[in-house]
């Protein structure tokens, strides 16, 4: 049986049903159906030595722009801006000379996109002819910044930050006309025309790079922070409204909890339901493959005793994550707009049995049954030891999910 489902699997027919579902933000649903294992809370983490700063990522295929399109665009879709970035920003700019602990700089600019009113249909070709305006005058000052740099804080100042502030004041108020002619006329637009140089990377705890944190007359922050430059809403829970979470899984509330430890992209987790049945009947029994890579699965903590988004995710010796990984099985309403999230799944269990590592091993999950027909959403996904999906060290990788559907009945 297993043999024919496989071959069944390999077919263009099959391949079609398969389904990469976004399965990051799903919760660990209440209505647990079983456990696998539950491991001692005993644990403690092991002293290791940190892994080394990651260099600068080059684009993966199909990660970059298309001829003289820009790193962003943006399209209008639904009453609102869409933007999309070709390799995930992720790739270095130009200045930096590398990835995380570089110490470069680039140019940091105010969002002008956000900003925008619904924008009328007869103005947006011309809005997006000069948003991407400005994103070519940023690029070129970061080109200029990269070249001239180092020539001081006068001359960013004076040479590069105040001519790319009257460029945009130029294309901001072309934006205002443009849409002030079919609609409601933006509201000071200018205020977003001056840029700053930001630090990018940098372990120094705040030194001053021509531009760095507290160079005068730039407006850099002076924190050195991760994401100085980028705006970061936040990254605590100090100023949040809501609740401290508890450890419990109820919503409205803010965490905490640091994100921890996460691996290099060659050791971050993997999986793949690797055999499963096409049809099967109501409430027939049935099992469901599933390999994993990289995940040791020796940590849970039960999130119905408090051990939901508690604890950071640590690595084993080796650097890999220590975690276990969830199977849930859901009905879907319709195969045309995704199912409500709330909805507890038909089956749901977390898997913890001690295996795992950096070979690929198979786990057999065994699915009591689904109780009606229709079609049904199989999933799975890694989870770190408190039941998030784990971290990967760049954006442009897949996380550690998979899904398949089953026509049931």
């Amino acid at each position: 049986m297993r043999r024919s489902t496989r071959a069944r699997r390999s077919s263009g027919n099959t391949r079609s049903r398969r389904l990469l579902a976004v399965v990051g933000t799903l919760a660990v649903f209440g209505g647990i159906v079983a456990v696998t294992q539950i491991s001692s809370a005993e644990d403690r983490r092991p002293s290791k030595p940190r892994p080394a700063a990651g260099a600068c990522v080059q684009p993966s295929a199909g990660a970059t722009p298309p001829a003289g399109r820009e790193e962003t665009s943006r399209t209008w879709q639904d009453g609102r801006w869409v933007r999309n970035h070709w390799g995930d920003g992720q790739q270095c700019q130009p200045g930096t000379g590398g990835g995380s602990g570089s110490g470069g700089s680039a140019i940091a600019c105010p969002d002008v996109a956000g900003e925008l009113p619904e924008v009328p249909r007869r103005a947006r070709a011309e809005v997006e002819r000069n948003l991407g305006q400005l994103q070519a005058q940023i690029t070129q000052a970061d080109r200029r910044l990269a070249a001239d740099g180092d020539r001081g804080e006068q001359f960013v100042r004076d040479s590069i930050l105040r001519p790319l502030a009257t460029q945009r004041r130029a294309t901001l108020a072309r934006i205002t006309t443009a849409i002030d002619r079919f609609g409601p006329r933006p509201q000071n637009l200018a205020r977003l025309a001056e840029c700053q140089v930001a630090p990018v990377g940098g372990d120094d705890g705040g030194t001053d790079n021509g531009g760095g944190p507290g160079a005068p007359g730039t407006g850099a922050p002076s924190t050195g922070a991760p994401g100085s430059g980028l705006d970061v809403l936040a990254n605590n829970c100090d100023e949040s409204r809501l609740q401290a979470h508890d450890g419990f899984q109820n919503g409205n509330r803010c965490v905490s909890t640091a994100f921890g430890e996460v691996g290099a992209a060659a050791n971050n987790p993997s999986l793949l339901i690797t055999d499963f049945p096409e049809e099967i009947g109501a409430n027939q029994p049935f099992t469901l493959r599933v390999s994993t890579r990289n995940l040791i699965r020796d940590r849970f903590l039960p999130a119905g005793q408090g051990g939901y988004y508690v604890e950071s995710s640590l690595l084993n010796e080796e650097g890999l994550v220590r975690g276990h990984f969830h199977t849930a099985c859901r009905m879907l309403g319709s195969v045309d707009a995704p199912p409500a999230p709330q909805e507890v799944p038909a089956f749901f269990v977390a898997t913890e049995d001690g295996g795992g590592g950096a070979e690929p091993d198979e786990v057999t999950i065994q699915v009591p049954g689904l109780p009606q027909s229709g079609v049904a959403q199989c999933a799975v996904w890694a989870g770190d030891g408190s039941h998030r999906l784990p971290m990967m060290e760049r954006a442009n990788q897949t996380p550690a999910f998979d899904a398949v559907r089953i026509q049931v009945g």
